[in-house]
């Protein structure tokens, strides 16, 4: 496939039997980057203080942590039609209960916020694992996957501006409300989608087979190595996000940190515009330690800035491998995890990177205080460190998994 990047994910997004799965899994994925947000300004219109409206965006991460991996299971052994039609009505029907039948001090809110969380329709994982499974070509696949951690960025940027925009012209319940219904007319449209004979049947293997072991897909050392370092790769992110408003104020007030963290994001963007196009030239499992050892380097640029113009310089320059790390993760987990249980694998490295970035932010704000921002910024790029270390004493591992995975397919 050759032309610019634009050109080339234009002609793969506009492909047949592409098209359909991949344009409905981005408005069936619109409401995951929102939701916290969405919850916590909810219940505080409804009168609820910080805390309950914590608690309750708190539960709703719960009920998908735990959710998330059991649903992608199903999805494995029945396929995505059922489960992405059960949970696309589920998942906004508790959404509209929280917001128009529910009030803080009441035991039905928090139940509803976990039942959210918990039927959240597995689009992210179901797409993850369709383009391991369409019938592409090598490089189209690593595209693919390059357009999957492009549009993460854009939909973390953008689905709060979207919300936003919907508070303009109503309440954040009706905000919410109306987020929920598209989401979940995205996951009914994922799941109707007609796809290629045989790309979504689930393999013989998982249809024949009885109860799959609890850890599934990390059974796999590959796997479970590659999990454990997009962990740790996600601390510094978490670290980050405590202290670069925290920066922001030391160089001179805090009006400025929305477009500092900005930087952030669009630099990731364009950095996978700019850089991804070669992508596919290293093998995955060899192009992943160097890009993670990028990621190391770019979370060290934080440490050079002396003010709120520098930070934002450093984190657009900085973040521009976040992306390609991302992608090359994906190219990995399709590559080393059983086919049979790609959804659940995807699911799982998702929610690893979720819970390093919840550590980090914990962490971010236990050292905050005696460190400061510069301080905390100094582990980030440590962290980032030990990353790329663990990338490249793992890449031996990774590599072995690629090929045995080949070797099963072939």
């Amino acid at each position: 496939m050759t032309g610019t990047l634009p050109r080339r994910f234009l002609a793969l997004l506009t492909r047949r039997h592409v098209a359909g799965p991949a344009w409905w899994s981005v408005v069936a994925r619109m409401p995951v980057y929102l939701l916290s947000l969405a919850m916590v300004l909810v219940v505080r219109e409804q009168g609820g203080g910080y805390a309950r409206a914590g608690m309750t965006a708190a539960l709703c991460t719960t009920g998908m942590a735990l959710g998330g991996p059991l649903i992608a299971r199903r999805v494995d052994r029945a396929g995505r039609r059922a489960v992405l039609l059960v949970t696309g009505v589920c998942h906004p029907s508790a959404l509209c209960a929280l917001v128009w039948a529910t009030r803080p001090g009441g035991w039905a809110q928090p139940v509803m916020a976990f039942a959210a969380g918990l039927t959240l329709p597995p689009a992210n994982a179901c797409m993850r694992s369709l383009w391991a499974r369409l019938p592409l070509e090598d490089d189209e696949r690593e595209l693919a996957y390059l357009w999957e951690a492009l549009l993460t960025e854009v939909l973390v940027i953008g689905a709060p501006l979207a919300l936003a925009a919907l508070m303009l012209v109503g309440s954040a319940g009706l905000a919410l409300t109306t987020v929920a219904v598209i989401g979940g007319a995205g996951a009914l449209g994922l799941a109707l989608t007609p796809l290629p004979a045989g790309t979504d049947r689930p393999a013989p293997r998982a249809r024949e087979a009885g109860p799959r072991h609890p850890p599934g897909p990390l059974r796999s050392p590959a796997m479970l190595a590659l999990t454990g370092i997009m962990a740790v790769c996600a601390v510094p992110i978490g670290l980050m996000t405590l202290a670069i408003p925290a920066s922001v104020a030391a160089h001179g007030g805090t009006g400025g940190t929305g477009v500092v963290y900005a930087c952030w994001g669009v630099g990731s963007a364009v950095g996978a515009l700019w850089l991804g196009r070669a992508q596919s030239e290293v093998a995955a499992y060899r192009r992943f330690p160097r890009l993670v050892s990028a990621y190391a380097v770019g979370t060290g640029l934080t440490l050079l800035a002396t003010s709120q113009l520098t930070l934002g310089l450093a984190l657009a320059v900085g973040g521009a491998p976040i992306a390609l790390v991302s992608a090359s993760e994906m190219t990995l987990v399709s590559t080393v995890a059983d086919r049979d249980a790609l959804a659940e694998a995807f699911t799982w490295a998702s929610l690893a990177t979720v819970v390093g970035d919840a550590v980090g932010q914990q962490a971010g704000g236990l050292l905050m205080e005696p460190l400061g921002p510069r301080g905390v910024f100094t582990v980030a790029f440590a962290t980032a460190v030990a990353g790329a270390g663990l990338a490249f004493g793992c890449q031996g591992l990774l590599g072995r998994g690629s090929r045995q995975r080949a070797e099963c397919a072939a």
